[in-house]
């Protein structure tokens, strides 16, 4: 049973509960219908649920096991004692009366239970289905229950998901169940818990319910804050916690299901979300418009994603949010064997072209089998940006995104999702980027520079439209099998978009290599263990309990959301396995890879176990899948091939060129400061240009050193305009400011804190330890004036820092 009692949860330190019991019953499908209040910074409205009972439930369990059971709420308390079990029980009834009873944590009723949090549920109801789906029966003899009706409109062939959405909006909309027993919800910390009485079974629970509520200002799926315009905007921005704090569902990533939304926001405000379609908005009332977007792949509730504000469309004179490029939908009723060749971006694989592919996965309508789809070197995109940003996306994503897009479609085939907005976020976005299907939000830190930054990370959040999203981990502590995957294509779709030659490109992925290597040492030293391990449920990943509940291991940790271990070892992993097999037939297994697990759930043994079928030769070097996980998963060590590979790293000719450059700088350290005027000046030295890369690890590599003089740190500064530079090479430059006490310079750190948030957390550590006053006031200062806006786990971060 899922026992009443349970552990004390510190949402700072512990692991994420995922409360929701999928395997009794599951979640196929939303429809919301939400309005966005800006005055009360809250989204408000209703979500229909459609169900379908699962296979999992069983009424009689044994002891220890997991069953339905709801969850007592026994939070910590300030003082560090643990509440009271919260058992108000809430009686829904269409006149939102709220009658308070002892919820029976005994009761033998079913319970389906949600993942939530932050909402304020005001009601839920039984929807009377039977007043739309009875009159689409042909068949009189056919069983017309509600529960039967829903489960033949979940069951809809994908052929048909047009008219099975149009249902599915239409049944949204149905009253409630006439002289109905009241469902009963009950909430705790994490979820919402809905019984109807009588009812002890899943097969006889109501499989269409309408639950009416209401976000908080301070939930954590959402953010509250203005852009660089100062004009308000909401955005998902990737919380720990999903999105169960935006509305009630199943957040176990295994709980795939299709949704359709209805967002109502101010007319000058622009709706972009998650959804497949490019929604053109409708008057709902006076200053008020409504935007519709749906999908139709299966994905879990974490994709879901909404950005709400003033954005303007880059390359579109106008302050209307309406006008937008024209999007043609695919016409996937054509499936079929592929019959038109790619002349122009012809990427070598083994499946001919006539040859009849065909998916694996649950049923929809999958891009795959769209002949069209396969030809589609770049899919239509748009890119929005508020409008203190407009120029710069202009000139720095626009010309990019396209050519990041072909350079995916050449390494990896097919686009998985049809289209693609990128958006400019506010400066508290506590990331360089994020991407969710059909959409990415790039940070402003990006914009900044030459244009390496901006092109690498948009490389990084297309190649999680195929690892991530297409293909996501079945359990969240998994998340190299994203990160990993996208930080190591990220090289190969930018060394394409840049045109390198072969040589050239493979100095700059040793360049690269070398940076990671750096950057994951250093994360190794200055962190936890436990935080270290890429499997850290080991042997037990991707199991969860009778009911479908589990938690993710370290998930609410303040810290993780900052720490790359996940996307720097898991990145080295697949470059060792590169290594053994050649580049080449490396990234042609992942095209046969995608073919076969895209719109699937993965653990990483699937990767792992097919990577070793394909190259069976590896085994005989002693790598095993029990190898991998010992050397590379399972352990918080740095494996010894990369220990030995970052020395060949350090002898890369880009590499031999930034030693050369630290040599002189060195010297002229050195030599300047003392003595006559003209050994004060210093001896006059000609440095290389360097790229972006170069020139961080050279700051890395001054960083090593004891001391550096002001007219070093001011002719480095001159030498290489540091403060024009992307925000990568700024980071390392405030480092040095901060080490020698630079004080000309503080003004670049301040800049950096406020404009640049997505990667100046640790920045503050380093203020606070030099035990300067005037570093330390520098730090508050800052933070004092970006506390508002800056993301909470970041905001705890530097608090417990600056404390």
């Amino acid at each position: 049973m899922e026992s009443s009692h349970q552990p004390d949860l510190d949402p700072n330190k512990d692991d994420l509960p995922l409360r929701a019991n999928m395997n009794h019953m599951l979640v196929r499908h939303y429809v919301l219908d939400l309005t966005v209040h800006f005055q009360r910074k809250v989204i408000g409205g209703s979500i229909v649920l459609f169900l379908e009972p699962g296979e999992g439930f069983c009424k009689q369990v044994e002891t220890g096991s997991v069953s339905n059971t709801p969850v007592q709420d026994v939070s910590p308390k300030d003082d560090g004692t643990t509440s009271e079990p919260n058992y108000i029980i809430h009686h829904s009834s269409k006149e939102s009366n709220i009658s308070n009873f002892l919820w029976d944590d005994e009761s033998e009723d079913f319970t389906l239970v949600l993942d939530c949090c932050d909402l304020v549920v005001s009601r839920v109801e039984e929807l009377d289905v039977t007043t739309v789906l009875n009159k689409n029966q042909s068949d009189a003899n056919a069983d017309h229950s509600s529960c039967s009706l829903v489960q033949k409109l979940v069951s809809m062939p994908s052929a048909y998901w047009k008219q099975q959405h149009d249902l599915y909006l239409q049944t949204s909309g149905c009253p409630t169940v006439i002289h109905a027993k009241p469902l009963q919800f009950h909430m705790d910390q994490w979820s919402l818990q809905i019984r109807k009485e009588g009812v002890s079974s899943p097969y006889a629970f109501p499989c269409a319910l309408k639950i009416w509520y209401e976000t908080k200002p301070t939930g954590g799926s959402v953010r509250w804050t203005k852009d660089q315009d100062g004009r308000c905007c909401v955005y998902t921005m990737g919380s720990p916690i999903n999105n169960r704090a935006l509305f009630p569902c199943q957040e176990p990533p295994v709980a795939m299901s299709t949704w359709q939304a209805r967002v109502r926001a101010p007319c000058d405000y622009t709706v972009l979300m998650s959804g497949e379609n490019q929604a053109f908005p409708e008057t709902a009332e006076t200053g008020v418009l409504q935007w519709d977007y749906y999908v139709t792949m299966p994905m879990p509730a974490s994709t879901f994603t909404i950005a709400v504000g003033r954005w303007m469309e880059a390359g579109v004179k106008t302050e209307e949010p309406c006008v937008q490029a024209p999007f043609v939908p695919l016409d996937y009723s054509q499936s079929g064997p592929a019959d038109v060749r790619q002349e122009n971006v012809r990427c070598s694989i083994k499946q001919e072209d006539d040859e009849q592919f065909v998916c694996s996965h649950m049923d929809y309508p999958c891009r795959f089998m769209v002949n069209t789809a396969r030809t589609q070197a770049v899919i239509p995109y748009r890119v929005f940006a508020p409008l203190h940003h407009l120029q710069r996306a202009e000139k720095m994503v626009v010309p990019l995104l396209p050519l990041c897009l072909s350079a995916a479609y050449f390494a990896l085939g097919l686009h998985p999702f049809s289209r693609l907005d990128v958006l400019i976020v506010p400066s508290g976005f506590s990331s360089l980027g994020m991407a969710s299907p059909h959409i990415v939000f790039l940070s402003q830190s990006v914009l900044m520079g030459e244009k390496n930054l901006c092109g690498a990370r948009l490389c990084h959040e297309i190649a999680h439209s195929w690892f991530g999203l297409a293909i996501g981990a079945r359990d969240w502590t998994e998340e190299w099998i994203s990160e990993g995957f996208a930080t190591y294509l990220e090289d190969v779709f930018w060394a394409r978009v840049q045109q390198l030659g072969r040589r050239e490109a493979e100095e700059q992925k040793q360049l690269k290599a070398l940076l990671r290597w750096r950057r994951l040492s250093d994360e190794l030293q200055n962190s936890d263990e436990e935080l270290q391990v890429l499997r850290p449920n080991k042997e037990n990943t991707g199991k969860v309990s009778e009911s479908g509940a589990s938690t993710v291991k370290h998930a609410l940790n303040p810290g993780k959301p900052f720490m790359q271990v996940h996307y720097l070892k898991g990145y080295f992993l697949l470059k060792f396995l590169a290594d053994q097999v050649g580049e080449e037939k490396f990234l042609l297994f992942f095209k046969a890879f995608v073919r076969k697990y895209h719109g699937k759930l993965i653990l990483s043994q699937d990767f792992l176990h097919m990577l070793l079928d394909t190259f069976p030769a590896v085994i005989s070097r002693g790598i095993t899948l029990e190898t991998i996980f010992s050397e590379w998963l399972d352990t918080p060590e740095m494996p010894k091939w990369l220990r030995d590979a970052s020395s060949e790293w350090l002898q890369a000719p880009a590499v031999e060129e930034v030693k050369e450059e630290v040599a002189k700088w060195i010297h002229f350290n050195g030599s300047g400061g003392k003595g006559t005027k003209r050994k004060r000046a210093g001896p006059k030295v000609n440095f290389k240009e360097l790229s972006p890369d170069q020139l961080v690890l050279l700051l890395e590599f001054l960083l090593e050193e004891p001391k550096l003089s002001p007219s070093s740190l001011r002719l480095l500064h001159t030498t290489y305009d540091l403060q024009a530079q992307d925000a990568e090479v700024k980071h390392r430059w405030c480092e040095l400011v901060v080490k020698h006490k630079y004080t000309a310079a503080y003004q670049d750190v301040e800049q950096f804190l406020i404009h640049d948030q997505a990667m100046g957390v640790y920045l503050y550590g380093e203020l606070m330890v030099q035990e300067d006053a005037r570093q330390q006031a520098l730090a508050r200062r800052c933070l004092s004036i970006i506390k508002d806006d800056m993301d909470q786990s970041a905001c705890r971060v530097v608090e417990e820092m600056i404390l």
